[in-house]
């Protein structure tokens, strides 16, 4: 399964939704759902709802998602982790980084 995208708030918020795994295999296709991100979203959510794998390339993904849009003042939070890949956050110290649920 493609990582897919869709907005909330009246396309203030970009949701990334990234499927049951999350490793190297997603890097373009990550890349790309905030690539060209319009000017009037504030908030990203990665909804890792259906992610039952994470990797340390994934981590690295999302680090340089927030290094790519430094120069914008956005909100970046992670939703719906299943207990596995939670650890992998917490243990990475990614709670200091994103809101994470």
């Amino acid at each position: 399964m493609e990582i897919s995208t869709h907005y909330r708030n009246n396309g203030s918020v970009l949701v990334i939704d990234i499927g049951e795994k999350f490793d190297f295999g997603k890097v373009e296709d990550f890349r790309n759902a905030y690539s060209d991100l319009p000017h009037n979203v504030a908030h990203i959510i990665i909804d890792l709802a259906k992610t039952e794998y994470m990797d340390s390339s994934a981590l690295g993904m999302l680090l340089n998602m927030q290094k790519a849009l430094v120069d914008r003042s956005l909100k970046y939070t992670i939703e719906n982790t299943r207990p596995p890949v939670a650890r992998i956050l917490k243990i990475s110290r990614f709670d200091k980084k994103f809101d994470i649920s």
